[in-house]
């Protein structure tokens, strides 16, 4: 009996050594290529969805990130068409190197024109020299945060029952139900080449993953938080981020003002 109970024990601890050893984080190394021409891409993005690590390829396309078994990386690149990768062991083999191919999106060319402001270094004073338009989303260095110029209808969220069908009520639920969500997005904001690499995004896409929207959900809950059309289609990732992160914050205390408000003391 005790030499089973021995034999059992054993095989228990290789199991959960087997599982441990199987989940360790390994260094996922590869490189992105033109899936056309063969060309490297420099400056590609390599962001680990499950830990909220990223990279960016070097100027030979290759690039370095710590993964485990299961793991998601979503490889994205200005102008081509993003991929997700389920990470598996066969991946995280010794000696692997991926090569990843990216396809080019097409896209329709539109004019684009620049207009120039002179600065001369004196924030008082620059700050009134920036033209402003109703809607624009602007960003001045030695100020902590952008400012959207304009005053968009907001939402009446007087009564529960009027917030019961808003987006914004889906978001305030989703990160109360899975808070990983939400420290996920405030990793985003909070790390410095996070930040360098959604400043310069626009496709939405690391959005959509952890909110589980599509890009007219999202739409539809930025325009709950009164934000204007101007900056839901022209801001960066990172701007669009920094404005769920407002608008859930916002919200979040107008709730808890909501229920201290309404509730019904208790008899004694």
């Amino acid at each position: 009996m005790q030499r089973a109970l021995f034999i059992l024990c054993l095989f228990l601890s290789l199991s959960a050594f087997s599982q441990k050893d199987s989940i360790r984080t390994t260094i996922l190394k590869g490189q992105i290529i033109h899936a056309e021409n063969n060309t490297a891409l420099s400056a590609a993005h390599v962001l680990n969805l499950n830990t909220v690590e990223g990279t960016i390829t070097n100027e030979k396309g290759f690039f370095e990130l710590p993964t485990k078994v299961n793991d998601t990386i979503l490889v994205s690149y200005l102008g081509f068409s993003s991929i997700k990768l389920k990470i598996t062991n066969d991946l995280l083999k010794s000696g692997n190197e991926l090569e990843i191919a990216l396809f080019e999106k097409p896209e329709e060319i539109r004019e684009v024109i620049i207009k120039s402001t002179n600065l001369i270094g004196v924030l008082e004073i620059d700050i009134k020299q920036v033209p402003k338009d109703r809607f624009t989303r602007i960003h001045i260095n030695g100020l902590p945060q952008t400012y959207e110029v304009g005053k968009p209808n907001k939402n009446d969220f007087s009564s529960p029952i009027a917030a019961l069908f808003q987006p914004v009520d889906f978001l305030y639920n989703l990160f109360g139900k899975k808070p990983k969500q939400l420290k996920k997005l405030q990793k985003l904001k909070k790390e410095d080449n996070l930040r360098k690499m959604l400043a310069g995004k626009f496709d939405r896409e690391v959005m959509m993953e952890y909110l589980q929207m599509d890009r007219q959900e999202l739409t539809e809950l930025l325009s709950d938080c009164s934000y204007s059309e101007y900056f839901i289609k022209k801001a960066s990732d990172l701007q669009m981020i920094e404005a769920v992160l407002d608008c859930y914050e916002n919200y979040k205390a107008m709730k808890k003002g909501k229920i201290e408000r309404n509730r019904i003391p208790e008899k004694n």
